[in-house]
């Protein structure tokens, strides 16, 4: 049997019609706890579901699929000890992520916080996202400069601060082997907990532009406040409870959805459908079955859209959930 977050497209219908002999269970995200997934071979979930000891300790899962890039909801270590097999979909919505990248450059450009005429922007990682956005900013005319140490990529982290007029991050949330001051996370000698912090920041050009569409925890949302730069956000520390006043100061913020879109989501459903065949030696599931899938409404995509999207969120900053699982796919 497999649970899966409701809120996954195209996943239901295409095991209801490919996979008869298995049982899918979708639910709300705020459902799957202990109980519902107790009788679970296989977990399918977004970054909403915390995936750890105490979801998992006496079920019968034995596989967890994210339908995200990121995975730093799930306890990796708790897993493998367990042998509990894990897949995220890596790449699945990095051309979505792009594309929200470049219509917030777009977007305040007409607000005429900056030209890009000669601008300097930094990409901080440079994996499936982050290459495709220093792609994008090349065609655009911008000079890049590239921050990636795990690839060997790049220039060190405080040229970026010092030469850059926009800077944007594309890393996982990792947190240092050293450390036992932060919650549980992915542990690693390069940590990006915080990365964007007040010492970094008191670095960067006075009006240089932050944007943050990796994941909550890189950058240090008070500090970032506090520094008086621009900055741009789609996700945040402990949202959906985000805090009121990062809110109100942000250039342009959304509700986690930049890599919102009917491709990617297509893209990591059929990534974690893969996932599971390949373990249980079921059939894979056809492209064509995907996108013949029930139409999703078409979401606004005419110019602007960040910044209805930001209107949208700063009234109703308490609906940040609602406001997410309601988003029309772009």
């Amino acid at each position: 049997m497999i649970v899966a977050d409701a809120h996954i497209p195209f996943l239901v219908e295409a095991v209801r019609k490919e996979w008869p002999e298995v049982q899918i269970c979708p639910l709300e995200p705020e459902k799957i706890d202990a109980s519902s997934v107790r009788d679970a071979d296989v977990l399918i979930v977004r970054t909403r579901t915390r995936v750890n000891e105490t979801l998992l300790s006496g079920s019968r899962v034995r596989m967890v699929c994210t339908a995200t890039i990121g995975y730093d909801h799930i306890d990796t270590a708790y897993c493998d000890a367990h042998a509990i097999r894990w897949t995220a979909c890596p790449g699945c919505n990095a051309q979505a992520v792009c594309d929200y990248i470049e219509e917030a450059i777009e977007e305040v450009q007409r607000d005429e916080v900056l030209s890009t005429k000669g601008t300097t922007i930094g990409v901080v990682g440079v994996g499936h996202v982050g290459s495709k956005v220093a792609q994008m900013a090349e065609r655009r005319g911008m000079k890049v400069l590239l921050n990636d140490p795990p690839k060997g990529i790049g220039v060190p982290l405080d040229e970026i601060a010092r030469q850059c007029d926009i800077i944007t991050f594309h890393v996982p949330l990792t947190r240092g082997r050293d450390t036992d001051r932060h919650p549980k996370g992915i542990q690693t000698e390069y940590p990006t907990y915080h990365m964007c912090d007040e010492e970094f920041l008191g670095k960067c050009k006075p009006e240089a532009l932050i944007i943050n569409a990796a994941r909550g925890g890189v950058v240090d949302e008070m500090a970032l406040v506090r520094s008086g730069h621009p900055y741009i956000l789609d996700t945040w520390e402990n949202e959906p409870d985000i805090h009121p006043d990062v809110l109100s100061c942000a250039l342009f913020a959304s509700m986690h959805i930049a890599g919102y879109s009917t491709e990617g989501k297509r893209n990591a459903s059929r990534m974690c459908l893969d996932a599971i065949a390949d373990t249980y030696g079921l059939p894979k599931i056809p492209d064509h079955v995907f996108s013949s899938s029930s139409a999703y409404v078409a979401g606004d995509t005419a110019f602007g859209w960040l910044s209805r999207i930001t209107g949208l969120l700063k009234a109703c900053p308490d609906q940040f959930e609602m406001l997410r699982k309601s988003y029309a796919l772009r």
